[in-house]
Formats: C-alpha cells, sequence, structure tokens
C-alpha cells in the first residue's frame, strides 16, 4: 500500500482532531449555550438569575478553557497556522452554516424581537425572560433584545478577547489594545448606561463612546428635548456629543490616528477583533473590492450627513425673533462647515488625496445641492415629498440594522470580520479622512529586511496589500487602515512598526527605484 505524502507545504498539516481539553470546554461552552437554546422554547426556569449565571459562565469558561487549551502549549508567536485548512475559516460548510446561524440571529433580533420572547405589555417569555433579573439589578428595568443583546456581546467581546491575548500574547501592542476594547465596552458601553438611567429615569440611553454618525439618533427632537429635561447631567452629556464631533475626535485623531477608535474603543471593532479574528484572512484584498469600498462608504458618508441634517431641519423654526437658530440659519451654518472643510482640502490637502479628491468633490456638491433643496423644497416636518422621521428608520434599517448588524458581523465567517467597519461604518471613513490628511501615525517599513512572505497582506482585515509598502520601504498611510497592528504582529522579520512621527515626509516618503520610475541622474542632481 502507498503511503507517501503528497502535501508539499513547509508548514505540515493542521491537527486532524480536537485534544481531550478542547473536547470538555467545546461540551461545557456547549452546555450553557443549550440553556439559552431551551429558553428560546418558552421553558421554564424556576430560578433565572442561577440559570443565566450558569448559562454565561459556562459558555465563558467554556471559551477561555479551549483557548487555554489551543495556545497554552505553543510558543510565543505567530498562530494562524491552518486557517485555510479548517471548514470554518475557509469558505467552507461550517463557514456557511455559522454564517446562516449568526444572520438569522440578527434578523430575528432586529425585526422579529417576539420570538425572542418580546412582551410590550406583560411580562416576557422565552430567553429575554431570562435576562430580566440582570437587567432589573442594573437599570432597574425589565430586559429588552437589546440588554439581551449588550449582555451577549460584551460577554463574547470579554471572553474572546482573553483568547486574543493567548493567541497574540508575544505582541505588548495586541494585549494593551484588547484589555482597553474590553474595559470600554463592559463600563461605557454596557454597565455606565445602565446605571445611569437607573440613578436619572429622564436620561436616554446613552453609549458614551458613541459619537456621530454612529449616534446619529442623538439629534432627534425626542432625545434632545429628554437631554434638556434631564437637567445640568444631560445638557452636559449634550454638549459632549457636540464637543465629540468638532474637538475630541479630531484632536484624538491628529495624535494617535483612527486606531484610537476603531481598535482602542470601538464595540464594533472589538468584536470584529476578538470574536472575529479567525476570519480577518477572508478579506476581499482585491482592486475590485477596493473600489466599491470607496464608493459604498463615501455614499453612507454622505447619507448620513443628509439624513441628520433633515431630521434637525425638520423641527426647527422659521421666526428668528423666536429661535435663535433657525431653519435656514442651520442650513447655511451646515453648509458653511462643509465648504471651509472642502476648501481647505482642496487647497492645501489636495495631493494627499490625489484620485479620491474626486470622490469628496462629488460628495460635497451632492450636499450642498440637497441642502438647497432642503430650503426651497420642504415644508413643515417633510423633506422633499418624504417625512424626516421616514429618513431616519430608512437609515436606521439599512444601515444601522441590515448593514451594521445582518451583514457586518452576521457574514464574518463568509467576508471577513471588518464588513461593516471597511464598507459601511461613517464613523470609520471620517476618522479615515481625518488620518489621511493631518494625522500624525503611519506604518513605517524596512524594505531590505522583507522577505514576501505575505503574512502581512494576508491578515490585513482592511484588504489592504501591506506587502506592497514593505517590498518599497514605503510608509503606509491609508485612510481605511486602523491600526490594529496584526500586519506587525505576524511579520517574521520585524519590517512593520506603527509608528506616530512628524507629517513632512508622512506620504511618499522613499523614493523607489524601480525600473524608469525614477530618473537616477536627476535624483543624484537634485541631492
Amino acid at each position: 500500500m502507498n503511503t507517501s505524502s503528497n502535501n508539499m507545504a513547509l508548514t505540515g498539516e493542521p491537527p486532524k482532531a480536537l485534544n481531550t481539553h478542547q473536547k470538555l470546554a467545546t461540551l461545557l461552552g456547549m452546555s450553557g449555550l443549550g440553556i439559552l437554546v431551551l429558553s428560546l422554547f418558552n421553558i421554564d426556569f424556576p430560578n433565572k438569575a442561577m440559570w443565566l449565571t450558569i448559562s454565561l459562565a459556562a459558555i465563558s469558561i467554556g471559551v477561555i478553557w479551549f483557548s487555554w487549551a489551543s495556545y497554552s502549549h505553543k510558543h510565543k508567536g505567530i498562530k494562524n497556522d491552518g486557517v485555510w485548512f479548517k471548514s470554518i475559516s475557509s469558505f467552507g460548510i461550517w463557514g456557511w452554516l455559522s454564517g446562516i446561524a449568526l444572520t438569522g440571529f440578527y434578523i430575528v433580533l432586529y425585526f422579529y424581537p417576539q420570538y425572542l420572547g418580546l412582551v410590550k405589555e406583560g411580562d416576557n417569555q422565552g430567553v429575554i425572560a431570562l435576562f430580566d433579573p440582570l437587567s432589573k439589578l442594573l437599570s432597574g428595568n425589565p430586559a429588552s433584545q437589546w440588554f439581551v443583546y449588550g449582555t451577549l456581546y460584551t460577554v463574547a467581546i470579554l471572553v474572546f478577547g482573553v483568547k486574543f491575548i493567548w493567541k497574540y500574547r508575544h505582541n505588548t501592542y495586541e494585549k494593551i489594545r484588547t484589555i482597553s476594547v474590553m474595559f470600554f465596552q463592559t463600563s461605557f458601553a454596557f454597565l455606565i448606561p445602565e446605571i445611569m438611567a437607573r440613578l436619572n429615569g429622564d436620561l436616554p440611553y446613552y453609549d458614551l463612546k458613541n459619537v456621530w454618525p454612529l449616534n446619529y439618533y442623538n439629534f432627534e427632537k425626542y432625545r434632545i428635548n429628554a437631554f434638556i429635561d434631564a437637567g445640568d447631567i444631560g445638557l452636559a452629556m449634550l454638549i459632549f456629543g457636540i464637543l465629540s464631533i468638532f474637538v475630541i475626535t479630531p484632536i484624538l485623531t491628529y495624535k494617535f490616528g483612527k486606531r484610537w477608535y476603531c481598535s482602542w474603543v470601538c464595540g464594533c471593532g472589538g468584536l470584529a477583533e476578538t470574536a472575529g479574528d479567525p476570519f480577518r484572512h477572508l478579506s476581499d484584498k482585491r482592486l475590485f473590492a477596493w473600489n466599491v469600498e470607496r464608493w459604498v462608504i463615501h455614499s453612507v458618508v454622505v447619507f448620513v450627513t443628509l439624513m441628520t441634517t433633515a431630521v434637525v431641519y425638520s423641527y426647527l423654526g422659521n421666526d428668528s425673533s423666536k429661535y435663535w437658530l433657525t431653519k435656514t440659519t442651520f442650513l447655511i451654518g451646515v453648509a458653511t462647515i462643509l465648504t471651509a472643510v472642502f476648501a481647505w482640502v482642496m487647497l492645501y490637502k489636495r495631493e494627499e488625496l490625489q484620485k479620491d479628491a474626486k470622490y469628496g468633490a462629488i460628495g460635497y456638491f451632492a450636499i450642498i445641492a440637497t441642502l438647497i433643496g432642503f430650503h426651497f423644497f420642504s415644508g413643515d416636518g417633510n423633506i422633499f415629498l418624504f417625512k424626516a422621521e421616514t429618513l431616519r428608520k430608512t437609515y436606521a434599517f439599512l444601515i444601522g440594522a441590515v448593514f451594521s448588524g445582518v451583514i457586518g458581523v452576521g457574514l464574518y465567517p463568509i467576508f471577513g470580520n471588518r464588513v461593516w467597519c471597511r464598507f459601511g461604518c461613517p464613523m470609520a471613513a471620517i476618522l479615515g479622512f481625518q488620518q489621511r490628511l493631518f494625522s500624525k501615525f503611519r506604518i513605517t517599513t524596512n524594505g531590505g529586511q522583507c522577505i514576501s512572505c505575505g503574512n502581512c497582506s494576508t491578515y490585513c482585515e482592511q484588504g489592504i496589500d501591506v506587502r506592497a509598502y514593505a517590498q518599497k520601504g514605503e510608509n503606509i498611510v491609508r485612510s481605511s487602515c486602523v491600526g490594529c497592528g496584526i500586519c506587525s504582529a505576524v511579520c517574521p522579520r520585524g519590517v512593520l512598526k506603527l509608528e506616530n512621527g512628524p507629517l513632512k515626509g508622512r506620504i511618499n516618503s522613499n523614493d523607489v527605484l524601480l525600473g524608469n520610475d525614477v530618473d537616477l541622474m536627476d535624483l543624484v542632481n537634485k541631492k
């Protein structure tokens, strides 16, 4: 019998089966998940607090135990071996089934919460009722589908964050930023808003780490009134939200790049980095995907800008003797800010944007033309032929629910872990615009040490061809780069380094001597 192996891979093959510890950890985790599944079918658990604790503890311990069994016996270093051999992370049957299951969960969560047990008038049932004790402990209110989601979301970031730290324990940067997203999700996004709701029932639920345009709903009339009615604390939170847009965000992006938010604070990025880490190599690296990314994400920014403007415009008055901020004044203010930004970019930063300048120009003129239309063709509560609330609900459905949830997270196993961040997140687009133009952040490269192994490009979750920059020794300054640092973590030669340095020479800092790209005599004469 022929026993020869036809496998010529120098890296060998991944393990054929789980070890004993991994099997036991999987059994424990699935038992905890089984309690949640049973509650979906209205199985009445007599002591809901106890059973919820058992369920979440079993899931958490199972994941952490599995992580320990997977990585504790391995040396520090690159541990992405075998990802293209595993069904769940290589477009196999388990990957598709996982994607379908996650997508189904999001569809039910967003559009059919009654199947999870949500009861508008009366006691909750099913899985939502299981979370009632925890919700009442924190906020004093019964659980909603969003509380259930927030709890599971936070647990996922925490336990898979431990897994991520085990996996990349050789890299201090990865450990620190993972601890950061675990902290911000647990405190700022989960615990603090719930406790604040308990202390002040009139105060709107406010995820303190969310900045416009992610919290586009923050400027709706009912929320503005609620902030004002809540007294000084409500007014302070409203002012904080405005300062976050125009002051805090630009300063932090200037100093650290968009990574301060996308990789250190953001919950979406936190889930993508922790639970979504096994799928980062699935991001589309083709030029076609890059072109789609630029058109789609800039369109989302235009959409959310117009939608937010329309919602605010719809509830402002026209009488300048009664209101200091009228409809006309507001539109002029928005147009002035956008024109100032556009003029500055076109005059001083056009070279940095290069071809992307045309996308900015198209977006700018589209917004200005629409603002003029608002002024001449809109009435009370209407924007053109539509209700302002209809526009908000349309955005919330298409972008806030379908894109960020159903597609962005549900299809991790199919499109990679940063689909929402790369193609749909308007916050990422605005921070990327700032990063490209005036941030001190860049990834420096040492082309002389690059061996073209391709690890950096393979594991770039944003689809950037990092190797192409590394081979040329050119700084990486891309709007889409979230500064996760994985390209540097998986580089076997230390070619890549995340830095905050002077703006001079940040973009195209090196002359690349390839073929006829550079006239050598001209270069010598200049120097």
